[in-house]
């Protein structure tokens, strides 16, 4: 079967892998749950589903930004003299 096939047949509904709008709700409460940006506002309103995946975006961008960022701090650490060979031996361990 064609992918174009399959992606019609999901539209009409005839995929047995389609999603309620009660699952989607329950999803976009969870994703919602997780970010901070949600978490302080929890007793507000509930954001539009578009709105909850602009922020979930936006955080994993964030999160994927501080990744970089410690990723370059720990490599000049690893390269100074700040760290002993052991000491480094042990850091890549753990990061494996």
């Amino acid at each position: 079967m064609s992918s174009s096939s399959r992606r019609s047949r999901t539209r009409r509904g005839g995929s047995s892998s389609s999603i309620s709008e009660e699952q989607i709700s329950e999803l976009l409460s969870k994703l919602q749950a997780v970010l901070p940006e949600s978490q302080a506002r929890n007793g507000a309103h509930r954001g539009s589903a578009a709105r909850v995946l602009e922020e979930t975006c936006s955080y994993i961008r964030s999160l994927h930004r501080e990744l970089d960022d410690l990723s370059e701090t720990l490599a000049a650490l690893l390269a100074s003299d700040a760290v002993t060979a052991e000491q480094a031996v042990v850091i890549r361990s753990l990061l494996m």
